[in-house]
């Protein structure tokens, strides 16, 4: 340049006033990858830094150069990362070395330094330093492009986010599955089996009623029978004063009387001793469509059930029922609740399809109980715990099943019963046959069932309108393994 002021010319062809420094004897430094002046400190660049107005945070990047080559080279095991900088920046002139003799030498530039691998947060990873061969501690090796390979794990139990485990070779994360946790899983069964439409829920008593027993017509025309003899012979003896027709209408009239409490107070036992007297069958020789009766050990579905106060798991039939007992000044259960009497205050059954092993044929057939089926169940239900006003905090179990169903425990007298069917139980099933596809299924037949007239008990026909489901107490225990 014709200029009477001294100047010179750069490496990177940029002309600057000045005389050229002189080159001195001192140790190789390394610079930044972002770095446009080769002394090391950005705030002791000289002129050229203050002429670009260059800051550290602008230049603190990593990965790989927009358009313009990289100039960098690496010595001694040592490499320098550039990342995507300003247009000034990119003009400059990124070079380094490093002497393997002296190490440490340049340790301000690179600690100012950011490019290189990440981590799976986005942040720098930290450099480790150890015995070297040689006596040498080279410099941590920077990268940019894609994130080395993951070391394999070691299945050590480390503290750190809840994002953090194990990682594929892309660096994300792993998806291990596994159960959950006993008493969330728990919680989550009890909470969804009222709600899910594979559970049937049966949330009346089953008792005996005489108005199912007898027909409309007939049970209107006794009563209307029963009145006119009444008036026929209170008329007669107050007409002749023969009293021959009054009494035997009240002698019929007791004897009918007589009868209807004796089927009411042993109905249901007589409905248990007919199931049990009913003959089974042989799965092997039944036809499409045929009533049957099926005894055998008991396998669970795809949902099994869990009993609500003792938590006994693999269930397809549960059974929780309170009772309040009323005395003269107490509350009452429900509205049909009589004085001196237990009167029944909740009531939570479900039911689940399952399979059952045929004792005679030993074939496999499910039994479609489920999605709100029509069943009658007869199972033995136990006494799981009595509660009086003095022992009623003995037992913080009790409480708390009271406290999830919102019932209150003040000062009551309650009786709460549990019965179950879990897997491994022998139970007995009156149902239709079905056969579809070669699977066999006993299903609830589709009209109601007539027991008949049992003469030696004195029971009257009764209609069984469902698929009929018996099993003893298995308070025991005595289970076969399946």
């Amino acid at each position: 340049m014709g200029s009477r002021f001294p100047s010179h010319q750069l490496s990177n062809g940029l002309y600057v006033s000045g005389r050229p420094e002189q080159p001195k004897e001192k140790a190789p430094v390394v610079c930044s990858a972002a770095m446009p002046y080769t002394g090391g400190d950005i705030k002791k660049s000289g002129e050229l830094g203050k002429m670009f107005d260059l800051h550290a945070e602008k230049s603190r990047k990593s990965g790989p150069l927009g358009n313009q080559p990289s100039r960098n080279t690496s010595f001694g095991g040592a490499a320098s990362n550039s990342g995507p900088v300003s247009s000034a920046a990119s003009r400059s002139n990124y070079s380094g070395s490093i002497s393997a003799a002296v190490p440490g030498t340049g340790g301000s530039a690179r600690a100012k330094s950011n490019s290189g691998p990440l981590n799976k947060h986005g942040e720098p990873t930290k450099r480790s330093s150890g015995p070297q061969s040689g006596g040498v501690t080279p410099m941590a090796r920077q990268n940019s492009g894609h994130l080395p390979p993951i070391l394999p794990t070691t299945g050590l139990i480390t503290s750190g986010p809840i994002s953090s485990g194990q990682l594929n070779s892309s660096g994300a994360l792993r998806k291990v599955s596994g159960t959950l946790d006993s008493t969330v899983s728990m919680k989550m069964r009890a909470t969804s089996s009222a709600y899910n439409p594979a559970v049937t829920n049966l949330n009346e008593q089953n008792s005996y009623s005489i108005k199912a027993s007898l027909p409309k017509p007939i049970l209107w025309a006794a009563i209307l029978l029963f009145a006119m003899g009444f008036i026929a012979g209170g008329f007669i003896l107050a007409a002749v004063h023969n009293s021959i027709l009054l009494v035997v209408v009240v002698v019929i009239f007791g004897f009918v009387a007589a009868l209807l409490v004796w089927n009411i107070c042993w109905g249901t036992r007589g409905m248990t001793r007919f199931v049990s007297r009913y003959p089974d069958a042989d799965l092997r020789i039944t036809k499409d469509g045929e009533y049957v009766k099926v005894t055998g050990v008991v396998t669970c579905g795809n949902f099994p059930l869990e009993s609500s106060f003792q938590r006994v798991p693999r269930c397809v039939y549960t059974s929780s029922c309170l009772y309040e007992y009323r005395g003269w000044d107490s509350k009452a259960a429900n509205t049909q609740h009589r004085r001196f009497t237990w009167g029944l205050r909740s009531i939570e059954r479900h039911a689940v399809d399952f399979y059952i092993s045929d004792f005679q044929s030993g074939l496999r057939a499910l039994v479609k109980i489920g999605y709100g089926a029509r069943l009658i169940p007869y199972v033995d239900e136990a006494v799981v715990i009595d509660i009086n006003p003095e022992n009623k905090d003995m037992s913080p179990e009790f409480l708390r099943w009271l406290r999830e169903r919102n019932l209150s425990s003040d000062d009551r007298i309650m009786r709460l019963k549990e019965g179950y069917i879990k897997e491994g139980n022998t139970v007995s099933v009156i149902g239709v046959v079905q056969r579809n596809d070669n699977v066999l299924m006993i299903v609830p037949p589709p009209e109601p069932f007539n027991t008949g007239c049992q003469w030696g008990k004195c029971l009257l026909p009764t209609s069984l309108d469902g698929l009929v489901l018996r099993c003893e107490d298995t308070s025991n225990g005595d289970v076969i393994p399946v």
